[in-house]
């Protein structure tokens, strides 16, 4: 597998793996509008933020997640990554593609010098917070969303 940070011609695949996440959207199906395009542009220009894919040998993309670098004055000045946005194709879970996904975007955040990793998922996932579990993340604040 391929591990690498997103491109704009990946985005119709990323977008098909969040449009379902409990069967495979044909990614030449979904509509890539102008406001996806504009949000991946700002994700690729903001040296912050990371999209990133795992693409099989012939370029299928199987899996993404975003990463976010966040800097703060906890936990004395370190920065801290975030990840959102996790899928793995619904045809190739269970073979071990998230567990090397999360792997290697936790990698990622350690090189960069990150000393926490945290995500969040919504709490009807039961079945990825037991894989989240089984990585070592731990539940430890209950998280608020507003939407404006």
């Amino acid at each position: 597998m391929i591990f690498r940070i997103a491109t704009p011609q990946d985005l119709p695949a990323i977008v098909a793996l969040l449009a379902d996440e409990d069967s495979v959207v044909d990614p030449r199906t979904v509509e890539v509008d102008e406001a996806y395009v504009r949000a991946f542009a700002d994700i690729d220009a903001d040296d912050r933020n990371e999209m990133v894919v795992m693409v099989d040998e012939d370029g299928t993309v199987l899996g993404c997640l975003q990463l976010t670098y966040i800097p703060g004055l906890g936990r004395h000045g370190q920065e801290r990554a975030l990840i959102e946005a996790v899928r793995v194709r619904a045809d190739r879970r269970g073979g071990g593609l998230g567990r090397e996904l999360l792997g290697r975007a936790i990698e990622r955040a350690r090189a960069r010098g990150c000393t926490l990793v945290q995500l969040t998922s919504n709490k009807r996932r039961t079945e990825a917070h037991r894989f989240y579990g089984s990585l070592g993340f731990a539940r430890s604040h209950d998280g608020f969303k507003l939407a404006l």
